[in-house]
């Protein structure tokens, strides 16, 4: 096991956050999760490669009046055990054990990026009742697709600066147009991913076919994606339109792969639309008119 590390300063980002820390079994591992609470239907949010649960907090504290967000650490990030695998059916696992202890009936999935593939798994496997899926910004490559266009030593460089010790200054070199908050918390909270979770995920990103499930993935299903994306490419759109036709694909504006960060008012406000509809109950015949057998 490599060396993991949550200082003392992330820790205490979490007071800011209105969720709770809610703690399951996973086999042998611990997973951990932020509840942000209420009665409201859940959405269970899966992040991406290098993105602890409290870097979606911007996007859960905006869907509080539609849903009860609950944001996995994924294993090997953030206050969530390492795992003997990182494998898609590792994750899938993991997310269907927080499903079930926290007794989450019939929940949302949202996934970004890693979490988009994992929340594609899922839905397939159909251990857990889902009320829907939406995915965001899944990576396309796999086998005979070409590479991730982020390498991996892209990844560990940015890793190996978190655990020397980095600042927000540092995170905008990488990424300019963030939030300040969201540059802030990378820069505390990535040296809580584990080295061979990241370099496993990323094999998995150019050796698991997200094809292999995309078509499968049952409906209500939605597909977010940014214009900008050189993860999902104006091809791999097409080809996710075609392969699972009676998913709607929503693009957005002024977004590249991290499509929350990039344009958070847009990417937003778009999947508030979708799980809004998501929510929304199917239209149908009115009760008078089955009563009298209309069609």
């Amino acid at each position: 096991m490599t060396r993991r590390s949550v200082p003392q300063s992330a820790l205490a980002d979490l007071a800011d956050v209105p969720a709770t820390s809610r703690w399951v079994r996973s086999g042998d591992v611990r997973l951990h999760a932020l509840d942000y609470g209420g009665d409201l239907p859940a959405l269970v949010v899966l992040p991406g490669i290098t993105s602890p649960a409290i870097t979606m907090d911007f996007v859960a504290r905006e869907l509080t009046d539609l849903v009860r967000p609950v944001v996995l650490d994924v294993r090997g990030r953030g206050l969530s055990d390492e795992g003997d695998g990182y494998g898609l059916a590792e994750y899938a696992e993991d997310t269907e054990a927080l499903i079930t202890r926290l007794g989450l009936d019939r929940p949302l999935l949202l996934g970004h990026s890693m979490g988009a593939r994992i929340a594609a798994a899922v839905a397939v496997r159909a251990e857990v009742p889902l009320r829907g899926t939406v995915l965001a910004d899944p990576p396309m490559s796999g086998p005979g697709r070409g590479p991730y266009p982020t390498t991996r030593e892209v990844f560990l460089r940015q890793l190996a600066e978190a655990r020397r010790g980095t600042d927000a200054d540092e995170v905008a070199v990488s990424w300019p147009t963030w939030p300040r908050r969201e540059q802030e918390l990378r820069a505390r909270w990535l040296s809580s991913c584990a080295e061979e979770a990241i370099v496993a995920t990323h094999h998995g990103f150019e050796h698991e076919d997200f094809f292999d499930w995309w078509p499968k993935v049952p409906g209500p299903a939605h597909l977010l994606y940014g214009a900008d994306s050189p993860v999902v490419t104006s091809d791999g759109a097409r080809e996710a339109a075609e392969s699972n036709p009676a998913a709607p694909l929503h693009r957005i504006p002024g977004a590249g792969h991290m499509i929350f960060w990039d344009a958070p008012a847009t990417a937003t406000a778009t999947l508030r639309t979708v799980l809004t509809a998501l929510l929304s109950p199917p239209a149908g015949p009115h009760p008078r008119d089955q009563a009298r057998g209309g069609s």
